[in-house]
């Protein structure tokens, strides 16, 4: 059973973002060192509404990663809303965008990246930053990460 449920959420993990472009990523010429990109902002979260939309234990057995879940969000960022300043120095992330473009403010990137519908973002253990929707309608995008439970 549990072996099921795994190859499960891999599959439908795999599927949601299959085919998916990338092309909302650093320029290879504008990638600099930790800290040395875009600077850190103190901007509270404003315009964002975060939904849990799924979460998975992985403490089950079969799977033995204590204190993570799995889990799926969906956040909506109003225009001039603000995902504040975060790391991913332990919580990696994929994050797909549905509708919309968003500007996101990283560490690890000497010029804001835009991200536009239908593109995938990895987001790494290197990965420091803010995102804004400077635009004039809605974003809407997923976010699946392994999430500390404590």
């Amino acid at each position: 059973m549990t072996t099921t449920r795994t190859l499960l959420a891999t599959a439908l993990f795999g599927c949601l973002f299959a085919g998916v472009a990338q092309a909302g990523t650093c320029p290879a010429d504008k990638v600099v060192a930790e800290g040395k990109g875009q600077q850190m902002s103190s901007a509270p979260a404003s315009g964002v509404t975060d939904t849990v939309i799924a979460t998975n234990d992985l403490a089950q057995p079969g799977i033995g990663i204590n204190d993570r879940l799995f889990r799926l969000r969906r956040l909506v960022i109003q225009p001039g809303g603000v995902v504040p300043w975060h790391s991913h120095g332990d919580r990696p992330a994929i994050i797909y965008i549905i509708s919309g473009q968003i500007t996101e403010y990283a560490s690890t990137c000497a010029v804001p990246v835009v991200h536009k519908a239908g593109e995938a973002t990895p987001e790494m253990h290197a990965t420091s930053h803010w995102w804004k929707n400077d635009g004039n309608q809605p974003v809407e995008l997923l976010s699946a990460d392994l999430f500390h439970k404590t």
